[in-house]
């Protein structure tokens, strides 16, 4: 049986610079997608952003439409921390916080091409299909590791690092995926030509 191919990692000096917590004090439409080729590691596992979706208070599929509650109060608060929950009670959901204090905005991570931490990312989905490891939302968050316990970490600090990409990428949008309220909106974003996608565009 042949091997599983596993891509060189990224070197330090391929990875762009660190993104800080002012670089999500702005519109959540112009955040998600200059998101697309940042580079997202939690303890140095993960990989390039493909994948997102943005979410507005104004906006009926948000969790903060209908104001703030214990599960979604991360939202309320000040832009550049984690906002993570748990979707139909089977898996973790990742989300970046944007736009000013009391905004409640946020973009929601749904794909990465792996390129860091390849072993990590295949025990936890026990599964050897590179492509298959973080194409989807729950799928990456398990990759990473990620559950409750990173709900309101900071961005820009350890264990996570997000880090800018270093070159324009050709970006496609469409329409959200899994949601029943405003389902016109085109408000997700991929990268042209990704095979790591959750879904086609």
């Amino acid at each position: 049986m042949a091997r599983s191919r596993n891509p060189p990692a990224s070197t330090a000096a391929d990875l762009g610079r660190p993104l800080k917590r002012a670089f999500f004090a702005r519109s959540v439409h112009e955040v998600a997608p200059e998101l697309i080729g940042a580079t997202l590691l939690v303890d140095g596992v993960g990989g390039v952003i493909v994948e997102v979706e943005a979410y507005h208070h104004t906006d009926p599929a948000a969790h903060s439409f209908r104001g703030p509650t214990k599960r979604n109060l991360v939202m309320f608060g000040p832009p550049g921390f984690a906002y993570v929950y748990r979707s139909y009670g089977i898996h973790w959901c990742a989300n970046f916080v944007c736009e000013k204090e009391g905004s409640a905005s946020a973009v929601l991570i749904r794909a990465l091409e792996p390129t860091h931490g390849f072993a990590a990312m295949r025990r936890r989905r026990g599964l050897q299909d590179e492509r298959a490891l973080c194409s989807g939302p729950g799928k990456l968050t398990e990759a990473l590791g990620i559950t409750a316990a990173h709900n309101g970490l900071a961005l820009d600090a350890p264990p996570i690092a997000l880090l800018a990409r270093t070159k324009k990428p050709e970006i496609i949008a469409g329409v959200r995926i899994g949601i029943t309220k405003a389902v016109e909106l085109p408000w997700r974003y991929g990268l042209k030509g990704s095979r790591f996608l959750s879904k086609g565009f």
